[in-house]
């Protein structure tokens, strides 16, 4: 498959480069500093370009299956912004299938189920600016014609892929406290040849 990454510097998109190379596929990024990819590979193309400029969307989109977006909020309104841009450049080449990381802010309370997390008791986050920028994210994909999955992790550390973990459609998994940064990238990469989670956030913890 050609394979579009978004945030590919971050914590979980550098991880999903490395799972998707292992597979042989082929990846594209699209990344402000060239520099920062530290991956060496003939199945590897550096696109240096800026998720908030709309050609340079265009120019990563071309002949593309399968877009992940790993971007984070990093104190921006970046996620937002782009998604907008990310939406019409895939809906204009016919693209469907879109992967993004949320947060599990934009999950389901249990405890106020019309509410989501971040807007309920149940998130012990004490901002809730990340989880605005996420639900925002969440309100354009529903509005999309595409096929989006968000997954969801809770507290996320670095750590070794355990490679067994809990998920859950639409809630956190019950008591879910955290899920390492390797285990979230293996369970987004593997979206890309499941139909499970078609137009759902999915809960991910252990």
């Amino acid at each position: 498959m050609n394979i579009l990454i978004l945030g590919a510097t971050g914590r979980v998109g550098s991880q999903i480069i490395t799972y998707a190379l292992h597979d042989r596929h082929h990846v594209t990024v699209l990344v402000r500093t060239p520099e920062k990819i530290q991956i060496n590979s003939e199945n590897l193309t550096i696109i240096q370009g800026n998720v908030l400029n709309k050609n340079d969307i265009v120019r990563a989109m071309h002949g593309i299956d399968v877009v992940i977006s790993a971007l984070n909020t990093d104190g921006t309104t970046t996620l937002s912004e782009s998604m907008p841009l990310i939406i019409e450049a895939m809906e204009n080449e016919g693209m469907k299938r879109i992967i993004t990381i949320g947060t599990a802010g934009i999950l389901q309370s249990r405890t106020t189920p019309n509410s989501l997390r971040y807007q309920s008791s149940e998130s012990k986050q004490k901002s809730t600016r990340a989880a605005k920028e996420h639900h925002k994210v969440y309100d354009l994909l529903k509005q999309s014609t595409l096929e989006w999955t968000i997954v969801c992790p809770t507290y996320l550390p670095d750590g070794e892929r355990l490679g067994e973990y809990r998920v859950e459609r639409d809630f956190l998994p019950v008591d879910g406290a955290k899920i390492n940064v390797s285990d979230t990238a293996e369970f987004t990469y593997k979206q890309i040849e499941s139909n499970n989670y078609i137009k759902s956030r999915v809960g991910i913890a252990y």
